[in-house]
């Protein structure tokens, strides 16, 4: 990385007596220590009490390091290590590390789901930026909804910030051949199906998951990671380092040592999550088949900055943009194979007509100068935009009677035939439902049939878990089927696959049509097209409408209950309703007199 101040640190450039450097921005953190009376006296004992001399924070940058390590959650396991290398580049560049932690999101363990808690540790990492005496921060994290959370609490703070991903876990082998999270699901329809016996299953479950690391396909922690990238909120490069790979280590310790220049220039996220990054972001989305849960995730961190994003922009991008990386769950190969490839710098390279190059990134320098000279050599991994893998319209966002706000299909990922279908549905109330009934012998189903899911959004689950890709029928599986249509407000792991509409918006128990269709009635989904319908009349709907009676019970306590009161819908990104926007004057906050005695002390 260039010496040279960015263009960003000399419109900034300004000389503070307390202690910023000179041709620097003021440092946030003077606000805590510079002084002689009592408040800086107790913050700087307070330093000193580990063992930090006060040369050691005196008039340099403190970078708070975001550290979302968890020993529940295996994506994130790593993150010690991963701290002390950024710790290094930290001290490296000049300033002073601290590190604190937040809670940590696990998919693999935590129930109902993760995504129910994701805007609770948004939240946990916002207050935690905004009280401390961080001049930036560096966060680290990996596990699918535990990236979006950072980024999230991190805008709103708008606290200089960049962001470090923790790196795709060691793929795993079975039967001489390397297997992603996506393989899973289809042997357990082969278990299911009466053709793999429990014994290999068995076998199958002690070789799955080799190392520490996120998922090594594209699911959607891989499809966060990416994101983060095509933002602009970390280093080029950063991406697609596989977990267990050294250079994940030297890039943590090179990201610490950007996170000392930053607060030294004053570059906020606000600066960087513009319009143009946040196309960027969702065009990269599209070119690697990423997870339908990057669309809430991108909508609500754009929220949080002020972006007018909406969930159309998706389908307008999409209609111009092909599958340009050969990745599973919609390719082949895995994310170890994208980055010896070139990684996300080389997929960039081949949107680049699609990108705007422009955009600031946290380097403090435009896209373009992050971009690789030449375009990837290994087509069989990352195409051009003239020889894509597959063409437009991977994702498709649909429309109708059935969901007025919206609802989301992965074309790239479901069965060209069914992106087109009519059928009669076949209705579950709740999940306890489903479960209950769908290998019932005697279900009225057939491969025509419309698989439909309800109660299952951000208020009627709570939390909108991945139920989306609902279990097909075994006695279908076993005549052969491998697909049909299913659609719910639920929302679908990254690494599923299917024809499976998502999202649907509003959700049924926010009294969204999807809680008024019974079974048999006839929907017609034209994913190309845009559109999902049930073929009734809104005078018909209306009618079932007023029969509908309250069902179920809201929590109760605690979160899950302010949860509830407050989440917004799958188009407006999940968030809470309170916590869209951000901190419009960071330097002066916490709102609190930095001066004058300090009780308790």
């Amino acid at each position: 990385m260039s010496d040279s101040p960015t263009p960003l640190a000399e419109e900034n450039a300004v000389t503070d007596e307390r202690g910023a450097p000179a041709q620097g921005h003021p440092l946030r953190s003077a606000k805590w220590f510079a002084g002689d009376d009592v408040p800086p006296f107790i913050h700087r004992s307070a330093l000193r009490a580990g063992g930090w001399p006060r040369s050691a924070f005196e008039g340099r940058p403190v970078v708070g390091i975001c550290n979302s390590w968890s020993e529940a959650v295996a994506c994130n396991m790593h993150f010690r290590g991963l701290a002390d290398s950024v710790r290094r580049g930290v001290l490296r560049a000049g300033g002073l590390p601290l590190e604190f932690p937040t809670i940590s999101l696990g998919e693999q363990l935590m129930k109902p789901t993760t995504m129910l808690f994701r805007n609770l540790m948004s939240m946990d990492v916002e207050e935690s930026i905004r009280a401390y005496p961080f001049d930036s921060v560096v966060l680290l994290g990996g596990c699918d909804k535990t990236t979006p959370a950072q980024l999230m609490g991190a805008a709103s703070a708008d606290v200089p910030a960049i962001m470090l991903t923790g790196g795709t876990a060691t793929p795993a082998v079975f039967n001489d051949r390397q297997i992603g999270v996506g393989n899973l699901w289809k042997y357990v329809d082969e278990v299911r199906a009466g053709r793999m016996s429990m014994a290999e299953y068995e076998r199958l479950e002690a070789s799955a998951s080799p190392s520490m690391g996120h998922c090594p396909d594209m699911g959607t922690a891989s499809t966060m990671a990416a994101i983060v990238e095509g933002l602009g909120m970390t280093l080029p490069g950063a991406a697609a380092i596989p977990a267990m790979d050294s250079r994940r280590m030297q890039i943590a310790e090179d990201v610490g040592a950007r996170a000392v220049e930053m607060a030294r220039e004053g570059l906020r996220p606000s600066h960087v999550l513009t319009p143009e990054a946040f196309d960027n972001a969702i065009t990269l989305m599209l070119a690697v088949g990423g997870s339908t849960n990057a669309v809430i995730h991108l909508l609500a961190i754009a929220r949080r900055v002020g972006v007018d994003l909406r969930l159309d922009r998706f389908h307008e991008l999409s209609s111009r943009t092909p599958l340009v990386v050969n990745v599973r769950p919609a390719g082949q190969h895995l994310v170890e194979q994208v980055f010896h490839a070139g990684g996300i710098p080389a997929v960039l390279k081949a949107l680049e007509p699609l990108l705007h190059v422009e955009a600031l990134t946290v380097t403090g320098r435009p896209v373009r100068d992050g971009l690789p000279e030449k375009p990837a050599d290994a087509p069989e991994v990352i195409a051009t935009l003239d020889a894509p893998f597959q063409g437009p319209q991977g994702l498709a966002v649909v429309r109708g009677n059935l969901a007025p706000n919206g609802a989301v299909i992965k074309c790239s990922a479901a069965t060209p035939e069914l992106l087109d279908h009519r059928g009669p549905a076949v209705v579950f109330d709740n999940m306890p439902d489903l479960l209950a009934r769908y290998d019932d012998p005697d279900l009225p189903v057939t491969a025509d049939s419309v698989l439909v899911l309800r109660s299952a959004g951000p208020k009627g689950a709570p939390g909108m878990p991945e139920w989306g890709q609902l279990p097909i029928p075994t006695r279908l599986l076993r005549e052969g089927v491998t697909d049909m249509v299913r659609i719910s407000d639920a929302r679908m792991s990254g690494t599923s696959f299917g024809t499976c509409v998502l999202h649907v918006s509003p959700e049924s128990a926010a009294d969204g049509p999807l809680g008024l269709v019974q079974d048999g009635d006839m929907i017609h989904l034209d994913a190309l097209a845009g559109t999902l319908s049930v073929e009734l009349t809104a005078a018909e709907l209306e009618q079932r409408r007023q029969a509908v009676t309250e069902t179920g019970a809201a929590p109760a306590r605690g979160y899950a209950a302010l949860y509830v009161d407050h989440v917004l819908q799958a188009n407006d990104g999940c968030d809470l309703d309170f916590l869209v926007g951000r901190s419009e004057d960071p330097d002066s906050e916490p709102k609190a007199l930095f001066r004058g005695w300090v009780g308790g002390w």
